[in-house]
C-alpha cells in the first residue's frame, strides 16, 4: 500500500527556515511530478510549488525566491526548503505526488511562523 509521509513542519520565528519532506513508500514506482500546497485557516488550498518529471520547477508569486522544491529519486522523496519565512506563510502544508498514473496526498504538516 502506497504511503506518503510528510515531516518537517513546526514553529519558527519570522525570517527563519524549515525544510519539509514528503516520502513515498510501499511502491516500486518512482515519483514523477511533485507538488506542494498550503491551506491557511479560512482560505482555499493553494498550489505553491511544482516539480515536473523532467525537473522543471514553478512557484506561486507569494513564495518565489524564498521557497525551493526538489526531488531525491533515490529516496523517493520531495522536499520544500522554506527560507525567509513570514507570518503569512502559516498554514497546513500538503504534498502530492504522481506515482504511475495516480496522484497521492500526504497527511499535511502544520507550519506556524511567529512574528
Amino acid at each position: 500500500q502506497v504511503q506518503l509521509v510528510e515531516s518537517g513542519g513546526g514553529l519558527v520565528q519570522t525570517g527563519g527556515s524549515l525544510r519539509l519532506s514528503c516520502a513515498a513508500s510501499g511502491t516500486s514506482l518512482g515519483i514523477n511530478a511533485g507538488y506542494w500546497y498550503r491551506q491557511a485557516p479560512g482560505l482555499q488550498r493553494e498550489l505553491i510549488a511544482t516539480i515536473t518529471s523532467g525537473g522543471s520547477t514553478d512557484y506561486a508569486d507569494s513564495v518565489k525566491g524564498r521557497f525551493t522544491i526538489s526531488r531525491d529519486s533515490a529516496k523517493n522523496t520531495v522536499y520544500l526548503q522554506m527560507n525567509s519565512l513570514k507570518p503569512e506563510d502559516t498554514a497546513v502544508y500538503y504534498c502530492t505526488v504522481a506515482l504511475g498514473n495516480r496522484d497521492y496526498w500526504g497527511q499535511g504538516t502544520q507550519v506556524t511562523v511567529s512574528s
